[in-house]
């Protein structure tokens, strides 16, 4: 990020309220803006004209700049920013501000709105987008006047990166982006009411610490709150202090290194045998950051049925929503876990923390061993034609795990999520509450921008793939290096595997034929396009991709009819898994 020159941005004189926005956009250190102008937001971007300061990327589409800011937010921890102008600009934005609220990712979300005067008169791209948000924000504001701008973004940001995250909408009309104040910095912040991190309760940590001494059979559960409060060390030194195997969520992968002897893997719907069994038969399950989310429990009443359930969750109403806890824990991830370690006497270097022998969840780590060895995870290969298990394989070995890798929302992000590797946290990025198709490509753009010196994966679907692809200009145009996989097997295929195994058989409109050739596609935007259609070229494929220096698409041509097992049906329980062909 440049240099700024903080004394002229702070300094006191009368500007337009463009000006103040972009001023206070420079100083919470926001490095690009994903936006896409309108007629209500032309003074803001007249003002962006000639500053060598502000960093602004035009998507093609405004679902594209949104889900980009997420992307950016979720692989740096930052908040992301996105612009768009009133009317369809900020409906279009609605479906991306959904996603990121789902996910608890933290947004400044920012729209133009029609002059003051006009609002109720359903002017020209009037919309009421802050009535339309109001349930998928975590707080809306509209300013009024130019002399509200520095509070209301200071608020913003501090509103939307603390605490349980999530997505902030700034609506400025149009006068208002027009008109001249003094700008003044709100050297403090605060909201009255609000209070992002509740005092950790010492009582609850050692009622805690005391039930994982009496376990047996002890399991850690990660989600995605380990993540967003950092607390991945700690998680780790608990684990291994405490001999304490680790399932993950779907957004939880990369809280826990995917390698680690105590990993189960992801846990749920189409999680591994080993982490659902373990669920099934542990005898305390403590989740650390996840909201017990239907993909992860299935059926509740199958859930973890032998276990007294601890839950730490920074948002007390996640407590007892969905799941019974016997032992609540509310607070930051973090600052739970640390006062645990200290609780336990497992405080010190994360490599001093090694499970000791004969301690009483050894039988446990080796029953849980014994059904990991016997139910791995698995696809049957063949000679000839490409498996999309095999592709996901492929890029995690040549990527060592290292890469941060975003997907869709089918069959390829199970796939990713089951053969991926993911040594640390930020490296998968997807949707997960609310499963945005689209949000795959767009996402990867803004994990690039945001981590300029790492490898980015994209993997989508051939259909998810088709609602963003306008976004291909955009690293063409700007050099972004996205590596984009298309995992393309001519279906809807998540659709028709449900359509297979629960509604009998009978597919109804998943078929995509029709879909462009997306090496012609690619090649017409000026990106690198490659094709494969077997291992061999798979893997020469992925190679000639990754020491590629600009963006490459690659259309991995795979079997239509492969499934994603294990899979728990819809309404069914935990220990109903069906395992899948060996």
């Amino acid at each position: 990020m440049k240099k700024l020159d903080r004394e002229r941005l702070l300094r006191r004189e009368v500007v337009s309220g463009s000006e103040i926005l972009l001023r206070m956009l420079l100083l919470e250190g926001v490095e690009c803006v994903f936006g896409y102008p309108g007629g209500s937001v032309l003074y803001i971007y007249d003002a962006m004209h000639g500053n060598p300061d502000f960093n602004h990327l035009l998507t093609r589409h405004e679902q594209g700049a949104i889900h980009a800011a997420d992307g950016y937010a979720r692989s740096t921890g930052k908040t992301g920013v996105c612009l768009a102008t009133s009317g369809p600009g900020a409906t279009n934005l609605i479906t991306g501000i959904a996603t990121a609220y789902a996910d608890s990712v933290p947004l400044v979300v920012i729209t133009g709105n029609v002059a003051t005067s006009l609002l109720g008169t359903d002017a020209f791209q009037e919309a009421d987008i802050l009535g339309m948000t109001q349930p998928v924000t975590k707080h809306s504001y509209m300013a009024r006047s130019p002399e509200d701008l520095p509070r209301i973004l200071r608020e913003a940001f501090y509103l939307a990166n603390s605490g349980r995250k999530g997505p902030v909408l700034v609506d400025i009309p149009k006068d208002v982006s027009a008109a001249t104040a003094e700008f003044i910095y709100p050297d403090d912040v605060s909201v009255r009411g609000y209070s992002p991190a509740p005092e950790v309760s010492s009582a609850a940590v050692r009622e805690l610490a005391a039930a994982i001494r009496r376990a047996k059979r002890p399991l850690l559960v990660a989600g995605a709150g380990v993540i967003h409060a950092g607390a991945e060390a700690e998680l780790a030194r608990l684990a291994r202090g405490a001999g304490i195997p680790v399932a993950t969520t779907l957004l939880g992968i990369g809280a826990f290194p995917t390698l680690d002897p105590l990993a189960l893997g992801m846990a749920g719907m189409h999680g591994t045998v080993a982490a659902n069994r373990a669920i099934l038969g542990c005898d305390l399950l403590i989740s650390v950051g996840s909201r017990f989310d239907d993909r992860l429990t299935m059926r509740p009443d199958g859930f973890a049925r032998q276990a007294v359930i601890a839950h730490i969750d920074i948002d007390q109403a996640e407590i007892d929503k969905l799941v019974p806890s016997s032992l609540p824990v509310i607070g930051d991830a973090r600052a739970v876990l640390t006062a645990l370690l200290h609780e336990l006497e497992l405080e010190g270097d994360e490599a001093e923390a090694k499970t000791a022998p004969g301690k009483p969840t050894d039988g446990w780590l080796g029953e849980l061993e014994r059904i990991r060895s016997a139910y791995p995870l698995r696809y049957r290969d063949q000679k000839d034609g490409l498996k999309p298990q095999y592709v996901i394989e492929q890029m995690a070995e040549l990527t060592g795990g290292e890469a941060i890798v975003t997907t869709d929302v089918g069959q390829h992000q199970m796939w990713t999520a089951q053969f991926g590797r993911f040594n640390r946290p930020r490296t998968l990025i997807t949707s997960g509450g609310l499963g945005t198709m689209g949000f795959g490509f767009p996402s990867a753009i803004g994990a690039q921008i945001g981590n300029p010196g790492r490898t980015v994966i994209s993997v989508n679907g051939d259909g998810g793939m088709q609602m963003c692809s306008q976004e291909l200009a955009v690293c063409a145009l700007h050099g972004i290096p996205v590596k984009i996989a298309v995992i393309n097997n001519r279906t809807l295929g998540m659709i028709k595997q449900w359509q297979e195994l629960v509604y009998e058989g009978r597919h109804s409109h998943i078929d995509l034929s029709g879909s462009p050739d997306f090496v012609k596609l690619a090649e017409a935007y000026g990106v690198k396009g490659l094709r494969a259609e077997t291992k061999q070229e798979a893997r020469k494929a992925w190679m000639e991709a990754l020491s590629h220096p600009g963006p490459v698409l690659i259309d991995f041509v795979v079997d239509r009819d492969e499934l994603v097992y294990p899979m728990v049906p819809q309404g069914k329980a935990l220990e109903d898994m069906i395992v899948g062909e060996s």
